[in-house]
Formats: C-alpha cells, sequence, structure tokens
C-alpha cells in the first residue's frame, strides 16, 4: 500500500512526459509506419467528413432552401459529399476491419520481441531485487496495451481539436458571441481533472484488493493447491479472506464514488444548463425574436448551433480528459522505459571461446547477495580439468548453488575472477562462455512443448531426433517416453493439449538429465539433479552419467554421499569456504567434516549393520 500511495503522488515532468509518449509512438512507427500514419490520417478524415456531413450540411440545405436556391444545387451538393464519404469510408473500413488487427498484433509482437530481449539480458540478481522486479512485472503487463493507448489518445485529440476548431469556426461566422458558450466547458476542465484524480486514487486502492481476491480464486482452480485445499479447512480461510476483500471494495467504492458523483454532476450542470441550454435559448432568441433581415441568426444557422454547440463543449471538456491520459500513460511508460534503459552488470566481451576448453580456473573468489551483511562465498579457489569429475557436497546453505551460479556468470563475484584456459571469463562472449556448460538445475522446469524440444531447448535440426532418443536412454526416461502416444513428439503437460503428458517428478528428473546427453559441451554441472530419485536409483543414474560424459568435466551436488564415490575429487563446502579436498578414500581416512558425515549418512540408511560392523 505504502509504495502504491508513492507511486500514486509520482508526478513526471512535462518534458519527460512528452518524451515518454513520443516513446510509445516511435515503438508503433518502428513496428509498422504505415499502420501508425494510416491511423492518424484517419482521423483527420473522419473529422473533416463528419463536419461536412453534419452540421455544415444541414445549414447548408435550411438556408439554402430558404433564401431561394436551386433544388438541383442543393442536390448536387449532397451527392458530390455522400460520393466523396464513400469513396473514403470504404478503404477505412476494410483498414478496421481486416488490416488494423494484424497490425495491432505486430505492434504486439515487436513490443514483446523488445521486452524479452532485455530480460534474457539482465542478471538474475535483478529477480531478486523487490524494486527492480516490480517495475520488471509492470513493464510486461502495461507495456503492449499502454503504447497502443497513446495512439488511441493522439487519435481522440485529432478528431476533437479538428471537430473543435471547425465548428468555432462556424459558430464565429454565424454569431461571435456564441463562443462564449463554447468556451465555458473550460472551466469546467478542474472539475474533470478532480474527478480523474478520484478515479485514478480508486483504481490504485483497487489493486492491493483485487490481487488479494485474485489470489483466493487461483486457489480454488490451480492443481498445485487442489490437495492442500481439500485437507482440512483451508478453503474456509480462503472464503473468509474473499468476504474481507469484497467488503474493502465496497469501502474503497464509497469513498471515492462520491467524490467522482460530485464533479460529474457539477460538470454535467454546466454543461447541460449553462452551456448547451444557455447556447439554445439564445439561438432561438436570435432567430425568433430578431430574425435574419434584422441581423439575428436564420433558422438554418439556428438549427446548426443547437447541434455545434455541444459538440464544442463536449471536445473542450475533454480535451483535458486527453492531456490528462497522456500524463497517466507517461507515469506507467516510466517503468517500461526504465526497464529496456536497464543496463545490465553482467557482460561479456568480444573474445570468441576456443574450440577446445581444457579448464576452468576459479580464483580466490568472495562473494555477497545484495542486501546482505556477510559474504555468502569466500576465497574459494580451485581448478576443474576436462574430463575431472568432481562431487560438490556439504549441507545446505554452504554456497554450493550459489558457486555453480558464479560458474555460469549469472552472478560475477564481488572478489577474484574465473580464468577459462588462463583467459578471465569476462572477456569472452557471454552466450558463448554460458554455451560451454550443459545444466541440470534442482529447481529444473519442464515447458509445455513438445518431449524433443524439452530436451533440446534449442531449435531442431536434422539428425536431433535420434540424438533425443539415445540422450533419453542414457538418462534412463526413454521407457517412460515411448509408451507416449507420440513419442518423442508428445505434448508434455496438458495446458494446450488435451493429448499432453504429465510426468511425475522423478520421471521429470530424468527428462531433465537427457538435456546433458544432448549437449556436448566440456563441462558438465548438476544441481542436485536426483533428489527425486531413490538411492539406488540415483547411484544408477550417476553410473549412467559417469560412463556417457566420457571425456566431460563435471561438477555434480548431491546431499547423498554415496554418490561422490564416483567422482575424481570431492570439494566439501562449509559455511561458503572450502573445508575440505580430496578423493573419496583419502577424505575418509582423514577422518574429517566428511568422513563424518559419510558415515552418519551410511548408519542412517543401515542402521545397526554398520555399528555392529564399527
Amino acid at each position: 500500500m505504502k509504495s502504491e500511495k508513492k507511486e500514486k503522488k509520482k508526478k513526471l515532468p512535462f518534458a519527460r512526459t512528452v518524451a515518454n509518449n513520443a516513446f510509445a509512438l516511435s515503438a508503433i512507427g518502428r513496428a509498422s509506419p504505415i499502420y501508425l500514419a494510416v491511423y492518424l490520417g484517419s482521423s483527420f478524415v473522419y473529422g473533416i467528413l463528419d463536419f461536412l456531413s453534419e452540421g455544415y450540411l444541414l445549414r447548408r440545405i435550411v438556408n439554402g432552401l430558404n433564401q431561394g436556391e436551386d433544388l438541383a444545387s442543393i442536390v448536387r451538393f449532397v451527392a458530390i459529399l455522400g460520393l466523396v464519404s464513400l469513396l473514403c469510408y470504404v478503404p477505412l473500413s476494410w483498414f478496421w476491419n481486416v488490416i488494423s488487427p494484424i497490425q495491432v498484433r505486430r505492434v504486439g509482437a515487436y513490443v514483446e520481441k523488445i521486452l524479452f530481449r532485455r530480460a534474457s539480458e539482465v542478471e538474475l540478481a535483478c529477480y531478486e531485487n523487490p524494486a527492480f522486479y516490480d517495475k520488471y512485472v509492470k513493464a510486461m503487463d502495461e507495456a503492449y496495451n499502454r503504447i497502443l493507448k497513446v495512439m488511441y489518445t493522439l487519435d481522440d485529440l485529432i478528431a476533437r481539436v479538428i471537430a473543435l476548431l471547425a465548428n468555432s469556426m462556424l459558430l464565429f461566422v454565424i454569431d461571435p458571441w456564441l463562443i462564449l458558450f463554447g468556451l465555458f466547458p473550460l472551466l469546467l476542465g478542474f472539475f474533470r481533472r478532480l474527478e480523474n484524480v478520484a478515479g485514478h486514487d480508486q483504481e490504485t486502492a483497487q489493486k492491493p484488493i483485487n490481487r488479494r481476491a485474485d489470489y483466493v480464486k487461483r486457489t480454488f482452480y490451480l492443481g498445485e493447491y487442489a490437495k492442500e485445499m481439500r485437507i482440512g479447512g483451508m478453503y474456509r480461510n480462503m472464503l473468509r479472506d474473499l468476504r474481507e476483500s469484497y467488503r474493502d471494495y465496497r469501502a474503497v467504492i464509497r469513498k471515492y464514488g462520491r467524490k467522482k458523483a460530485i464533479y460529474g454532476y457539477v460538470q454535467r450542470i454546466g454543461l447541460e444548463v449553462i452551456t448547451v441550454l444557455g447556447a439554445t435559448l439564445y439561438s432561438v432568441w436570435s432567430a425568433l425574436c430578431i430574425g435574419a433581415e434584422a441581423g439575428g441568426m436564420s433558422v438554418g444557422d439556428c438549427i446548426v448551433v443547437l447541434g455545434s454547440i455541444g459538440t464544442i463543449s463536449y471536445c473542450l471538456n475533454n480535451l483535458v480528459q486527453n492531456f490528462a491520459e497522456f500524463g497517466e500513460h507517461a507515469l506507467f511508460l516510466e517503468d517500461v522505459r526504465y526497464f529496456l534503459d536497464y543496463s545490465p552488470k553482467v557482460v561479456g566481451g568480444d573474445t570468441p571461446v576456443p574450440v577446445r576448453v581444457d579448464k576452468l580456473e576459479v580464483r580466490n573468489l568472495r562473494f555477497r547477495y545484495e542486501g546482505s551483511e556477510t559474504d555468502t562465498l569466500k576465497d574459494i579457489s580451485f581448478t576443474w580439468h576436462r574430463g575431472e569429475r568432481i562431487a560438490l557436497v556439504g549441507s545446505n546453505g554452504s554456497g554450493k548453488t550459489t558457486l555453480v551460479k558464479l560458474l555460469l556468470r549469472l552472478y560475477d563475484p564481488s572478489e577474484g575472477e574465473l580464468l577459462l584456459d588462463g583467459i578471465p571469463a569476462k572477456e569472452y562472449s557471454l552466450s558463448a562462455y554460458r554455451d560451454s556448460f550443459s545444466t541440470v538445475f534442482q529447481d529444473f522446469k519442464m515447458f509445455s512443448m513438445s518431449v524433443k524440444d524439452n530436451v533440446l531447448l534449442r531449435p531442431a535440426r536434422e539428425g536431433d531426433e535420434a540424438l533425443v532418443e539415445a540422450a533419453l536412454r542414457e538418462s534412463g526416461a526413454a521407457d517412460r517416453i515411448e509408451r507416449m502416444p507420440s513419442g518423442v513428439h508428445t505434448i508434455l503437460t496438458r495446458e494446450f493439449d488435451d493429448k499432453g503428458e504429465n510426468l511425475s517428478v522423478g520421471e521429470q528428473q530424468k527428462l531433465s538429465l537427457a538435456r546433458v546427453f544432448a549437449d556436448r559441451t566440456p563441462f558438465v554441472l548438476l544441481d542436485e539433479p536426483s533428489s527425486a530419485l531413490d538411492p539406488i536409483a540415483e547411484y544408477t543414474m550417476f553410473e549412467n552419467m559417469m560412463r556417457a560424459t566420457e571425456g566431460r568435466g563435471v561438477i555434480f551436488i548431491s546431499h547423498r554421499l554415496s554418490s561422490a564415490v564416483l567422482a575424481d575429487r570431492v570439494i566439501l563446502m562449509a559455511d561458503g569456504t572450502i573445508a575440505e579436498t580430496g578423493t573419496h578414500e583419502e577424505l575418509l581416512r582423514r577422518g574429517g567434516l566428511y568422513a563424518e558425515m559419510f558415515h552418519r549418512q551410511a548408519e542412517n540408511y543401515l542402521g545397526e549393520e554398520v555399528r555392529n560392523h564399527e
């Protein structure tokens, strides 16, 4: 709530407001310049045609008939205007109904592309920064619609300015005093602004209430909550929260609805009574009491005034709304521009990665998360050679996963450096450097795409199907995939395909491991890839992994130390440092922390047998 109140009070300088709206128009122009030009150009055409076919045409006909003009001349004017309107409206109708929807989607695709590209470039730490992530979410939620709304508001502004100028000139020609009635709505703009502020405040106050209500709704229909919602009385708590959100919503409506009603009432009285009714009485008096012969209005002019004065009043009053909308658009686009203008801190150089990479050196690495008062990693140093298998072990919170993220340059260290074949990692192209690793994280994700796409994690190439099938066999997932109706072409999850397949956590884990076998990189990073497997299945999986990754460097994290016997070297981490390092046998003989942890785990699995043996 506090952050939203600050946002509500936030005002942008005029120059920044103009710049943000110009940014939106330039984005549409880059995506589809012809669409922008035709869309805004149509406003001029519609505005002029509407004026000619309404107020001006009516005056032309009535005054012409009263003044004895030839009927054929009047009909000829009407026919020409009708033909021009027909020639304009037919292509414009085609544009609005056929061309415009396609171009709107094209603009959306362009906006999404530049946002997604920037999202792929920002460092992982940005997702852990609440302020940045809030701007990121707002940018993603608002960018597409808000950029189009700038064009829609400009379109409205153009149409209203044309209608205002054309009708004002006509009224001035008829009777200059009528302009006073038309200008009165400008004074009502103050109340329109107050109404807009109240509406904005109401929308801001409703946001957290709506989020709360939406969350409750999600817990009732999303599968991930289904089991817990059916155990005990949790659903009653959710219904309670839903009732409270509706109660809060009613309170917000009462608070701001009264203000909006009062401001709206003042505007309506001003427009309907003072402007429209006042101009009507003046025009009728001038036409009937004075008469055209004595310098008053003609009947035709009086009829035109009755229509035009309302148009002028409406346009003037809504110009304030247009400018308020530009200010609102600029505020939302500020978050979009902040996100797009952000300069990533984790960047690469221009040096290409060698075809063959032999070692990765970790030198004096220290790392501290933003906002933390202590280092997560302290003075980490080791060399990882191609073909070497390293087991990275330690208790939760010892820094293992953080180290893996640093090796991938998802973060950069606070101190120290990484060297790939003796060259600092920062000098290599960032994407090429990361392409040197095959990685499976503990919190891996499955995509609602085919099995093949989920294994490759890239566009397929010729011959990839055999590669995928071989990788699935190596990971132990082949039997499950072969039972699927379309094999590797089967879509995972049923989010978009009723015939899709849902995998268990263990099956998903095996499928994620297939990604390593399908990608022949020099280094492999496995962050607890077997956490959902039982100890025997895990050991079998690691045996297959060691065999299939022959000649590749492998670092794997595992809480079950029995798997560490397969490694060439064990690195034990504790409190963000390397506490012990050596082979499995060396560390057991040393009798330190690793040996203590290993025997404790063995005792948990084998119980009395281990104790009696000891």
